[in-house]
């Protein structure tokens, strides 16, 4: 494994990204990332965590808070799912039928109203119906 994946220490993470190692330590506190660990308990990131780590620092440096950093990493996860699942999917239909599913899961972890998400879908529902015609 360690041959294969590049793995940086705390203090090196810290100086690829530009942050005090002792932020790197908050976002492991807050369950953003999880550093692998050697046996003496040292904290090892990998180029993944590494990317992640990017991805929060921009976020923080836009303005988000914690908590909206911690939605917006569960917004990528998910979308990052539906694009493997639009890829895997055998047929057009199955493939909008699970953008749909995602789509509202999405919405709904954004608080939207239900009412409006039905109707944003019965419209797109029937601006693609009308496309096949």
């Amino acid at each position: 494994m360690y041959d294969r994946e590049p793995l940086y220490v705390i203090s090196v993470a810290a100086r690829i990204l530009g942050m005090h190692a002792q932020t790197l330590r908050k976002y492991e506190r807050e369950q953003f990332i999880v550093p692998s660990r050697t046996q003496g308990r040292l904290r090892l990131y990998s180029a993944e965590d590494i990317e992640r780590l990017r991805q929060i620092k921009s976020l923080v440096e836009r303005g988000l808070n914690l908590a909206g950093v911690e939605l917006a990493l569960t917004l990528t996860q998910q979308l990052d799912e539906l694009r493997r699942t639009v890829a895997e999917s055998s047929s057009r239909d199955e493939a909008i039928v699970r953008c749909d599913d995602t789509v509202h899961e999405l919405l709904a972890l954004l608080g939207a109203p239900e009412r409006q998400a039905r109707q944003r879908a019965q419209a797109a529902a029937s601006t693609t119906n009308s496309g096949r015609r």
